[in-house]
């Protein structure tokens, strides 16, 4: 396959469209099940678990965060946040506490961040929001043994915003020592030709700015102690496939400790659904990693 540049806006449509690409159902039902599964989980979580809702991190009504607490916290504890997707438009919080379950269950705080999705917000506000939530985070909790950031396809690429800040324009220096990125976007270019950038509205600029993969350099200084998990789905399509493998390069290049993980029989959806199973192979490598099993 060429570049994305040489498909006809046809052929870019389809490669951007995860829901024409699962494996296991036609692109109405893979939505509609996406969407119960993650509310479902995110209930069973709340009622399990002790909560903190709607906590503020931010001065507008969209700048809220829930925190899942286990039951018997330690005094130093691994904090897993997770931006969720959505193509910057769909999903919020109140979909983003599915991963809890296994999570904290094994003594890990989990936070899901809200954000401004479009129209509402623009791509530019988004990632000033995602890391002001990190900031407002170990702000508020001091016995944090490190962070760790989750995201999930526009969540990635928001997770990835955040892994690429320049942080000495901020007060403080979040403990980041790892990151998930499961199925994401890392060059927004392509976005800004499709029917996705309807209600976003980037530019080529605010495209280029916001792009993980044109900001490694940036991702080299202030993420040089991370472990980073880059996975993409077998039945992803070949341009998401493509993204996900492109910036794995890009950060083994500069010498960042990235690994790959080609998850079989997954699609763009239940890649990120199965984080509630403690077996799957993402959750066990986020407790790994986040809890040095």
């Amino acid at each position: 396959m060429g570049s994305w540049k040489e498909m006809s806006k046809e052929e870019l449509e389809k490669q951007y469209s995860p829901r024409r690409w699962s494996h296991r159902m036609d692109e109405d039902a893979v939505i509609a099940a996406h969407c119960a599964l993650l509310k479902e989980g995110t209930e069973i979580a709340r009622s399990m678990f002790q909560t903190l809702l709607n906590v503020p991190y931010g001065e507008t009504e969209g700048e809220k965060l829930d925190i899942y607490l286990p039951s018997n916290p330690s005094k130093d504890l691994p904090l897993v946040i997770y931006f969720h997707g959505g193509y910057w438009q769909f999903l919020s919080k109140e979909e983003s506490g599915f991963l809890a379950v296994p999570l904290v269950s094994s003594g890990v705080v989990v936070v899901a961040v809200d954000y401004d999705i479009a129209p509402k917000g623009d791509i530019n506000l988004m990632v000033s929001q995602v890391r002001q939530s990190v900031i407002s985070i170990v702000q508020q909790y001091s016995h944090i043994s490190g962070v760790y950031l989750c995201g999930h396809s526009a969540g990635a690429h928001l997770a990835a915003m955040v892994l690429s800040t320049d942080w000495s324009q901020y007060k403080i220096i979040p403990n980041i020592k790892g990151a998930f990125l499961i199925s994401g976007i890392y060059d927004l270019l392509p976005i800004t030709n499709i029917y996705v950038n309807d209600l976003l509205k980037m530019t080529e600029k605010d495209a280029s700015m916001n792009s993980p993969i044109r900001l490694v350099t940036q991702a080299k200084s202030s993420a040089a102690m991370c472990e980073i998990l880059i996975s993409v789905a077998q039945h992803d399509s070949p341009e998401f496939r493509r993204q996900s493998l492109e910036y794995f390069q890009a950060l083994k290049s500069v010498g960042l400790n990235v690994i790959w993980e080609d998850v079989p029989n997954t699609d763009h959806f239940d890649i990120i659904e199965n984080l509630q199973d403690a077996g799957f192979r993402i959750t066990q490598s986020i407790l790994k990693t986040v809890k040095k099993l």
